[in-house]
């Protein structure tokens, strides 16, 4: 879904959220990623689970434990691919009195870092001309943060403005 940031008389609008220019301390991006590691752990401790609970199931019942043993792992094999598969998704990073914001997120790294360069230009040369700014990748909908082993949560993301906790 795309995302239209423009640049106009002192204020970055991104969607329906406006960012006066004179209260911006710091433009950067940040980067989600998948945790690799931590996939990789629940795979194989669940897999190891279900080799003792779904082979003492399949050794007691017939051809149908058998089925399902294998359909359970099937399933596990396919939830790390789709969790290793995932994109990484890039943030417009906004720190505005003493704030840091994340303003937008796209699946584009490159869209971003034009947004970090032209909003820094503009912070530079407040008076340029209008800038408008289409994010055609924009990320929305519920973004997961977790950084290290513990998560912090659930966040309520529309692919503009701050991120709301749940």
């Amino acid at each position: 879904m795309a995302t239209q940031v423009t640049i106009n008389e002192g204020v970055l609008w991104v969607g329906g959220e406006a960012y006066p220019l004179r209260n911006i301390s710091h433009v950067g991006q940040r980067t989600l990623s998948v945790d690799e590691g931590a996939a990789w752990k629940k795979f194989i401790l669940r897999t190891i689970g279900w080799l003792i609970v779904g082979g003492i199931f399949a050794a007691v019942t017939d051809t149908v434990g058998k089925i399902v043993f294998l359909v359970v792992e099937a399933l596990l094999i396919w939830k790390l691919v789709s969790a290793l598969q995932k994109p990484p998704v890039y943030g417009l990073v906004l720190n505005t009195s003493g704030t840091q914001r994340a303003a937008i997120w796209s699946t584009q790294q490159e869209e971003i870092q034009r947004l970090v360069f032209e909003i820094t230009k503009a912070i530079g040369d407040p008076d340029v001309a209008q800038t408008v700014i289409n994010v055609e990748h924009a990320v929305q909908g519920d973004l997961i943060q977790q950084y290290g082993e513990g998560s912090i949560g659930k966040a309520l993301h529309s692919g503009s403005g701050s991120i709301g906790g749940a």
